[in-house]
């Protein structure tokens, strides 16, 4: 199983917010679609970043509740690590585990195609080994 296989299953709709926007703005579209992270795009930038409830819940225990008027861009982080359909689910699991982050935006010829969180991985591969496990008791029990 691949992204696309993922993607296929879940969509190729990605959340998206511009750099110069507020914080409180990220909170309210993570609320009300009820994500964990948001694209963070700039002026021409597909992919300028991405901003996380883990970012904001930094700020806030550093900052206050004051980091609600901060700009998108003074919270998301820059570097961000991408994956293209042909990922395996494999790789997702372990760039995720290595790097400690929960999702991947999905690049196909330096284009947003979609993103994957940590949950959509272990969803594939929680259906994965059920049809595994289908397939093998088809075949002992058809004896």
């Amino acid at each position: 199983m691949n992204v696309a296989d993922i993607l296929n299953n879940k969509g190729h709709d990605v959340a998206t917010i511009s750099k110069d926007r507020l914080v409180a703005d990220v909170v309210e579209i993570l609320r009300t679609r009820r994500i964990g992270a948001l694209i963070v795009t700039g002026s021409g930038e597909p992919l300028a970043g991405m901003i996380s409830e883990r970012d904001i819940v930094r700020a806030l225990s550093l900052v206050g509740p004051s980091v609600l008027g901060n700009s998108v861009e003074s919270l998301m982080s820059a570097e961000v690590f991408t994956c293209d359909l042909s990922t395996s689910c494999a790789e997702l699991m372990g760039q995720m585990t290595t790097k400690r982050i929960r999702h991947i935006p999905v690049l196909e010829n330096q284009r947003l195609v979609g993103l994957v969180s940590i949950g959509d991985v272990v969803k594939a591969r929680f259906d994965e080994l059920e049809r595994d496990r289908r397939e093998l008791l088809d075949y002992v029990t058809a004896r």
